[in-house]
């Protein structure tokens, strides 16, 4: 990753919408700003819709929660140009992107990471110290498997953990609260996890998002990102009832109990 970190005119900001999606936009110094997984168009037109067009949509994977929003916005403004992957499942796409492209979009240069597993071409896309990546990667938690195996998605995590410690992930829901709950069980013990819970808590009672979050704290507080911490592999062990044999193993188990996990 040779892409300058470089400051933002303003932070990212997200937009809620339906029960705990974001979308996320971009300032940019001379055009309308940059959006990120606008699922729907309501929020984009009542924050937007009187200005200047959006410059670029950048989409990154085909479920309706993130791309439902496009067709209006483009009925509104048709010449937003759209990044979406190679996937037919997104018809709007002006311009497909997959891993290693570089694109600039208004003030902004991102380059794609494929980050496979929760869909079979979802991508992200870093720049700028700022890593919009869908529901690949969540606050305290991963996406869900859909159409991926246990080695696909490791592999596209392990490739947002190697990011700058600094990074700000920008996810694309409001799971921090729910995915606390059980990584609290898996790391009972783990002071920055429990931290990271108080703080949630304040920021949710107060209707505040607790996103963006920097890499470093989900590195410390993920257990999805510490499948080789001592009481993340003794709480696999005695889930499954053994240790788990592998790096794949270990996530495959922490995966599939979340899955079933209810608080």
């Amino acid at each position: 990753m040779d892409l300058p970190n470089l400051q933002t005119v303003l932070p990212p900001a997200p937009l809620p919408f339906a029960h705990d999606n974001y979308l996320w936009w971009l300032p940019n110094r001379d055009t309308g700003p940059v959006l990120v997984d606008p699922g729907e168009a309501a929020p984009v037109l009542a924050r937007f819709g009187d200005g200047p067009a959006p410059c670029a949509i950048l989409l990154t994977h085909h479920h309706g929660d993130h791309i439902g929003g496009v067709p209006a916005l483009l009925a509104h403004w048709p010449e937003i140009e759209v990044f979406a992957p190679h996937d037919a499942r997104i018809p709007h796409a002006s311009r497909r992107v997959a891993a290693g492209d570089v694109l600039q979009a208004g003030d902004y240069r991102f380059e794609v990471i494929e980050v496979h597993g929760h869909t079979r071409s979802h991508v992200a896309y870093y720049g700028h110290g700022l890593l919009f990546c869908g529901d690949a990667l969540f606050s305290l938690g991963c996406g869900r498997m859909f159409e991926g195996d246990a080695p696909t998605m490791l592999a596209s995590l392990e490739r947002l953990a190697a990011l700058p410690a600094d990074t700000q992930v920008c996810c694309a829901h409001e799971y921090t609260l729910a995915n606390a709950a059980f990584a609290r069980t898996v790391m009972p013990h783990n002071a920055a996890l429990a931290a990271r819970m108080e703080a949630a808590k304040v920021q949710r009672q107060a209707n505040q998002p607790t996103l963006p979050v920097p890499l470093s704290s989900e590195l410390e507080s993920n257990p999805f990102l510490r499948l080789d911490d001592a009481e993340v592999r003794a709480a696999i062990a005695a889930h499954q009832g053994q240790p788990a044999t592998s790096r794949i193993e270990a996530f495959a188990c922490l995966r599939g109990w979340k899955d079933d996990f209810r608080a």
